[in-house]
């Protein structure tokens, strides 16, 4: 047996905490009508996941929870579980006891405990699936439903039979792989979409990248010319650079000793020849000032005698001999005018003044008259005389004052020409000096040009490390190359040129160094990379699931088929059990298309759309015997009844459910009917364990265990038990 016990609390009519044990392979409950005895079956229902209101008899969650009477105050909540011994993993779960409890409050909320954890109902469903137990299964059959897989349409009776098969966990594999075919499909179409998303971007990004790769590649180049090229310009600087560093100082020493010998020049120069010039230049200047004094004194002398001569001669001094006439004009015109002013003035004093400074003038004119002329032949004689012998000796002072003055030239002359040698040497030193100078010069600017090389050298190595790395340093730890020394510098400049085309096609590129975009398509390509993975997986998945989906629709087929050959076989017995003969068969359909026509509001046109039925549905043909009948629709209410009960009864014996649920099944057979109808029911318990709600007598002879449940005037049902084999025991 794997149905241990009920529990129920606050369900229905069961106010009160209820539990009903079940020890026997057929359990009975009896009761008198509205006592509460099909709450019991619908409590199986519930626990068991049923959501449909109408098959427990209510319209909401609210309607199964006990409502209060006078004695008893309302519940908040209802409550079932069930136990099931599960020794035989009847249930694909580790435990020895499986208790599975459903909750449900007043605002309608459901919880699903399994053994203490809460759980959801899908895992309730799966779990029952496997071990061929459902809520809404064959199993339970509810008051006045003997007869409802008769009055079900194909379809419906063909999933009940699906269902009595054990098809139900095949079902759920098939619904949940449907539902994962959908979502894979979706996150297909998801995926494609997210990978034309980013196709444009990834493909941007690759030319950015490609654009970068050849960039890359140039910068190898560049960094492969610039090593050879910055260890030929630096071998060749340093070399330059040590050659004029020894010119240099070979001429600086050369410019010492020619800088000595011009200074040591001009101090014998000027020691030899500077004083002496000087001081005959010096004599010659004397002397030939002083001839020239004495030759205006000649000069004064011979006019002055000339002069005196003639007046000895003229014997007549006059006047204007002596006064120039001008002279004598201008004092008339001046002292005339100095009168004419006096003329002309009424004041006393200034009259005064005006007439002394005229008589002054007066006096003076006449003294110099006086003092120039002579007075006699005799003082003109002795003048003469007088300027004769001054005449001669200025004359003979001049002669000598000459001669000296020639000798000096003379002297200057023989100074300068050795002053002139002298300084011929020192300019021949100095022209020296200056080409030693020139050269030096010439060296210092050649050395000022290579530390300009030397300057750009380090720009360009600084520069290109920020273009192409520290890998630009490898010609400092390389060898010298080949003819670095010996070539030509046009070579060094081509070389040069080269290497500026490639970085201005570096820097025209306008990448830089392109990690952010090599990384970010890095991602991107890994994401894109990643999302055609899974593009393959979900299409591997998808096709894995469209076989398993076309395996478990095999599967499900075979053993439809196959079980619903064993169905008619124990159909046959029990039909002929029941009515004596006859015969009753369960058919399948022939697959058929059926049409839904749906209007939609396009103007005046109808569209119409076409839907295949999945699955073929199942028919029922009745024989009776004794009477020609063939089709459920000419059964009287009893034949129905007996029918229904041999359909139920060949559906339990091809995949035996752990545990049926009959709830008043036989309310409608007559004695001889019942005695059949019980006998059946003993030949089930072989099977499954079963659970009868009855009020036939001959159902209750086979039962092991009754329960009789009773209402009292509070309205709470509650339960008596009864064990018949103990009760035999007690009478005998």
């Amino acid at each position: 047996m794997y149905l241990k016990s009920i529990e129920l609390s606050g369900f229905k009519s069961f106010g009160k905490k209820t539990e009903l044990v079940f020890g026997s392979p057929i359990v009975a409950v009896v009761g008198p009508n509205g006592s509460g005895k099909s709450n019991v079956a619908e409590a199986f229902r519930f626990v068991l996941g049923e959501q449909s209101m109408k098959s427990l008899r209510s319209k909401r969650g609210e309607d199964l929870i006990w409502g209060g009477s006078p004695s008893l105050s309302r519940m908040n909540r209802a409550s079932v579980k069930v136990v099931f011994d599960n020794m035989k993993r009847l249930l694909d779960i580790d435990f020895v006891e499986v208790a599975i409890e459903r909750v449900v409050h007043r605002d309608g909320q459901n919880e699903y405990v399994l053994n203490g954890t809460q759980v959801r109902l899908k895992d309730v469903i799966r779990l029952l699936a496997g071990a061929n137990i459902g809520g809404s299964g064959y199993q339970i059959i509810s008051q006045g439903e003997a007869d409802r897989i008769l009055n079900a349409s194909p379809r419906e009776r063909r999933e009940m039979v699906e269902d009595a098969l054990g098809l139900k966990l095949y079902q759920h594999k098939k619904v949940e792989s449907e539902r994962k075919l959908e979502e894979t499909a979706v996150n297909i179409d998801k995926t494609k979409s997210l990978r034309r998303e980013l196709a444009p971007h990834l493909n941007f990004l690759r030319q950015q990248v490609e654009k970068i790769e050849r960039v890359r590649e140039m910068k190898e180049m560049l960094a492969e010319k610039l090593n050879d090229y910055l260890a030929r310009e630096n071998a060749w600087i340093t070399q330059e650079d040590v050659h004029l560093r020894e010119i240099e100082q070979t001429l600086a020493s050369e410019l010492r000793k020619l800088s000595e010998s011009v200074s040591r020049a001009r101090s014998a120069s000027k020691g030899a020849g500077d004083g002496t010039l000087a001081e005959l230049q010096k004599k010659l200047a004397e002397r030939e000032s002083k001839l020239s004094e004495a030759h205006r004194e000649s000069e004064r002398l011979a006019r002055e005698l000339g002069r005196a001569e003639g007046a000895l001669e003229a014997n007549v001094v006059t006047v204007e001999a002596i006064v120039p006439v001008p002279h004598v004009r201008q004092f008339a015109r001046d002292l005339m005018a100095l009168l004419s002013d006096g003329e002309r003035m009424d004041d006393l004093p200034n009259l005064m003044n005006l007439i002394k400074d005229a008589n002054r003038r007066i006096k003076s004119f006449i003294e110099g008259l006086s003092g120039g002329a002579p007075v006699t032949n005799q003082e003109v004689q002795e003048q003469v005389e007088t300027l004769s012998r001054s005449l001669e000796r200025v004359q003979k002072e001049e002669g000598a004052l000459a001669e000296e003055l020639e000798n000096l030239r003379r002297n200057i002359a023989k100074t300068r020409e050795e002053s002139f040698a002298a300084e011929r040497d020192l300019v021949e030193l100095e022209v020296s000096v200056r080409e030693v100078q020139g050269k030096l010069s010439g060296v210092q600017t050649a050395r000022a040009n290579v530390a300009v090389s030397r300057q750009r050298f380090d720009d360009e190595v600084r520069e290109g490390v920020v273009l192409v790395g520290a890998s630009v340093r490898a010609w400092e730890s390389g060898s010298i190359p080949a003819g670095a020394l010996s070539e030509d510098r046009g070579a060094q400049e081509k070389r040069r040129r080269e290497i500026e085309r490639l970085k201005i096609k570096i820097e025209e590129s306008g990448v830089g160094s392109g990690e952010q975009i090599v990384r970010e398509f890095k991602q991107m390509k890994e994401r894109d990379e990643f999302l055609a993975h899974e593009l393959v997986d979900l299409e591997k998945s998808a096709a894995s699931l469209k076989d398993i989906i076309a395996e478990l629709e095999k599967t499900i087929d075979v053993r439809f088929r196959e079980g619903l050959e064993g169905i008619n076989e124990a159909l046959k017995g029990f039909f002929v059990k029941l009515f004596g003969g006859g015969e009753a068969r369960l058919r399948i359909e022939e697959p058929r298309r059926v049409f839904r026509k749906e209007l939609e509001e396009v103007g005046e046109e109808e569209e119409f759309q076409e839907e295949e039925e999945l699955y073929a549905g199942l028919t029922i043909s009745v024989s009776l015997p004794r009477k020609k009948i063939k089709g459920l629709e000419v059964l009287s209410g009893g034949e129905r009844a007996l029918t229904s009960i041999a359909l139920i009864f060949s559906m339990t014996q091809v995949n035996p459910p752990p545990f049926l649920v009959l709830d008043e099944t036989d309310a409608a057979l007559d004695e001889a009917n019942s005695k059949r109808y019980a006998d059946m029911i003993r030949e089930l318990a072989a099977k499954s364990q079963l659970i009868v709600i009855t009020h036939n007598r001959a159902t209750m002879t086979v039962a092991g265990e009754l329960y009789g449940v009773t209402m009292g005037q509070d309205g709470v049902s509650k339960l008596l038990s009864v064990k018949l084999e103990e009760a035999e025991k007690v009478v005998k």
